[in-house]
């Protein structure tokens, strides 16, 4: 006989029940807002979304269960490479009699930077400016190669970075600065460029719908990427931007595989949630990209073609990919997690990766980075092109508009010229 799911908090609950949002908040821990976060992003499924109150079965409590187990997936939180020293820890011994740790907190900080536009000149990148709100990211992902930036600050790139977060909260006023100047250029700006624009910290500090009014005011195109249904929330200040060909919105799909984008993305939206939000933003009249990324090798590479019939199939109109990348300190923390959760398949998957980066992890050239070299590169990149070729979608993202930009006013206190 099946077991009943274990308690949370004290409370047992039974797979057999019916349960309201306020018993689950109640048994959970969790506070109701972060349950519809739940809901939005896909991880708990009410029996009827548009009957209210919601109630939900015994099923959506088990996944809930599971996702708490999960929510910090990494357990490794190795030193940064600047660090001078390095930590193991042993086992004396005593081990077993030891509680289980506490649930890991996210902890924020301020961020005072003194800019808020990130520039490039990398050659394979559609964009030469950018916005990040956030250093580090909540969602998790193992394959994240934003990760090897936490060391910078004397930061893990492994559970500090999904955990121990760098807000920008002045990021919309130093950008209105910025687009004052008077030499200031209009070209598109990319939001979300390496850490996830509306991560979940998003919906309670707001920086990046702040950064998009700001954007809109100017009339600035921009370029939003993001793995999470949050953007939705933002729908009428991309749509309207959208009517007047001032932005677009990738969305990055992984994998279909509900299990495997659970324990490689842990926090972020529900592959078929991802869907709904392609549909959503689709039907507002955005232009919508997909971004087929990271591509696994034996883990998500076979999935590609059934990845982009459905994201067609939901209104996007363009997409792209990149191959795997394991940059610095994520090629040890994607070895770890590959042998923990798919011991038998770990090395197929890092020797099909080094085939495609000349016997390394990671190639950090321009051109080839984004897709690697070799026989299997070339296989997948003409998998890809077929398959977008049969369903019409582009290998560009639209065009947008940089002629109705109009500069804000100088913030006061500016020294006017006397020209």
């Amino acid at each position: 006989m099946a077991q009943p799911p274990a308690p949370i908090t004290g409370v047992v609950l039974d797979e057999r029940t019916v349960y309201t949002l306020g018993e689950l908040s109640r048994a959970s821990g969790l506070g109701a807002d972060q349950l519809r976060l739940m809901v939005r992003v896909g991880i708990l499924d009410p029996l009827e979304r548009r009957e209210a109150p919601w109630r939900f079965s015994g099923r959506s409590v088990t996944r809930l269960q599971a996702a708490l187990r999960l929510q910090r997936d990494l357990e490794l939180n190795p030193e940064g490479r600047f660090e001078p020293v390095t930590r193991e820890p042993v086992d004396d011994g005593w081990g077993s009699r030891d509680l289980d740790p506490p649930r890991l907190q996210t902890q924020v900080a301020h961020d005072a930077a003194r800019t808020a536009i990130a520039w490039n000149d990398s050659p394979d990148l559609p964009f030469d400016r950018s916005v990040n709100p956030y250093r580090g990211c909540e969602h998790g992902c193992v394959y994240c190669y934003a990760r090897p930036s936490h060391a910078y600050w004397d930061l893990s790139p492994g559970l500090d970075f999904e955990s121990r977060i760098l807000a920008k909260p002045d990021a919309p006023r130093l950008l209105e600065e910025e687009l004052a100047q008077p030499d200031y250029q209009c070209a598109p700006m990319a939001l979300g460029t390496n850490t996830d624009p509306y991560q979940p910290l998003e919906k309670r500090y707001r920086i990046t719908r702040q950064v998009l009014e700001v954007l809109q005011r100017s009339r600035h195109p921009v370029s939003v990427v993001t793995k999470s249904a949050l953007v939705e929330r933002d729908l009428d200040i991309l749509a309207a931007m959208a009517r007047e060909d001032l932005a677009t919105v990738t969305v990055s799909v992984t994998t279909f595989d509900r299990e495997l984008s659970r324990r490689m993305e842990p926090r972020a939206a529900a592959p078929n949630r991802r869907l709904t939000t392609i549909r959503t933003l689709a039907e507002a009249g955005i232009p919508v990209g997909v971004l087929v990324a990271p591509v696994v090798p034996v883990l998500t590479d076979g999935e590609m073609e059934v990845i982009l019939e459905a994201v067609a199939a939901a209104g996007a109109t363009s997409a792209g990919y990149v191959l795997l990348r394991l940059p610095h300190e994520v090629e040890g923390l994607f070895r770890e997690w590959l042998t923990a959760h798919y011991p038998l398949k770990a090395n197929h998957v890092m020797s099909r990766l080094t085939e495609a980066r000349e016997g390394r992890a990671n190639d950090p050239e321009f051109g080839t980075r984004m897709t690697g070299t070799g026989a299997y590169a070339e296989m997948i990149a003409r998998r890809f092109d077929l398959a977008c070729r049969r369903l019409g979608l582009s290998a560009r993202e639209r065009v947008l508009d940089s002629t109705r930009f109009t500069a804000p006013p100088p913030p006061s206190g500016t020294q006017l010229s006397l020209l």
